[in-house]
């Protein structure tokens, strides 16, 4: 089976005129902000964020906190099946791509790939299988299987080619923290990521990204509200340079505001003992439009698409290669 399907890579600028392509999907958290009467000043003003808060963390040489801006590229993975049939191709997944540009020397530098994470498969595992594993049950259950075909494909992705001969490093995906789960700040403090908290029981998403073959940390970086989740293969401090970081933080941390204005853009920071919540009202809104309820509606519409486009037609074919497969040893 692992030599009836392969990964092919296509690449979008993520800039002021950025419009999303018909095969992407449009709950992806930078998609929707590209839509609407407002969607040009939408994407400036978060591309301006970003390089904001890029500077404020990169101040070292950088007294008037303008050397650096960032460039952002949309990378969309697509599966493709060699076999004979329809629904050859699917697009599995979308993270962003992101290159440091230095406006001083002029030099470009490689940030990480990853960031946002934007999956199909995940809307399906999500929206149509989990909540039909809790139909007629006795309380929420989780399929023990859960998110294993979703990981292994990841999982796979990350060790092909396609990947390799792309980027060199591994993905860092940053997300929000679970508003189900409570965080305890530590004494550790990292001079880029922060301050690092701890949980004592991982969520759902973190259990699903466990299956992709990600562990997970959380910092708080200084001038944040709140602490990120970091989902990483191999040494989140030690692979990659404080540059690499920062990258990831200022975009990660500026779409959190936006998504989740209740949690990142509080007006009081995290404190030692910290549960997030989007009931919280200290908080200020940014001036970009996100429509929140419609993302979540298009989840589940989404989920029914790969329900019938993906799981129907190639799912029992998948979920033996799954079975079967053994991810290479690193």
């Amino acid at each position: 089976m692992a030599n009836d399907f392969t990964f092919s890579i296509t690449t979008t600028r993520f800039d002021e005129d950025y419009s999303p392509s018909d095969s992407s999907r449009i709950t992806t958290n930078f998609a929707n902000l590209a839509r609407g009467e407002h969607r040009q000043q939408n994407l400036r003003n978060a591309l301006a964020m970003i390089d904001h808060r890029f500077n404020d963390l990169a101040h070292r040489d950088n007294p008037n906190r303008d050397r650096y801006t960032v460039e952002l590229e949309i990378v969309s993975v697509a599966l493709q099946f060699t076999t004979q049939g329809a629904d050859q191709g699917f697009p599995l997944l979308e993270i962003l791509d992101v290159q440091i540009v230095d406006r001083h020397t002029g030099e470009r530098r490689h940030g990480i790939v990853g960031n946002n994470f934007s999956s199909y498969i995940r809307d399906y595992d999500f929206s149509v299988l989990l909540p039909a594993a809790g139909e007629g049950a006795a309380g929420f259950t989780v399929p023990a299987d859960f998110g294993e075909l979703h990981g292994r494909l990841f999982q796979h992705f990350l060790d092909s080619a396609a990947y390799r001969e792309r980027f060199p490093l591994p993905p860092v995906i940053c997300i929000s923290v679970s508003t189900s789960k409570t965080y305890r700040r530590t004494e550790y403090r990292h001079p880029v990521l922060g301050v690092e908290y701890e949980q004592e029981d991982y969520s759902l998403t973190d259990a699903y990204f466990g299956r992709m073959g990600m562990q997970v940390r959380y910092f708080m970086p200084v001038g944040s509200a709140a602490p990120l989740a970091f989902y990483f293969r191999g040494d989140l401090i030690g692979d990659y340079t404080d540059l690499q970081l920062i990258g990831t933080i200022s975009t990660m941390e500026t779409f959190q505001k936006i998504y989740r204005p209740e949690i990142y853009n509080a007006h009081s920071p995290a404190a030692s003992i910290y549960r997030p919540s989007l009931e919280q009202q200290d908080y200020s809104r940014t001036q970009i439009d996100y429509d929140r309820v419609e993302r979540n509606q298009l989840a589940k519409k989404q989920g029914k698409y790969t329900e019938e486009h993906f799981m129907k037609p190639h799912g029992r074919a998948l979920e033996q290669w799954a079975a079967d497969y053994l991810a290479p040893v690193r």
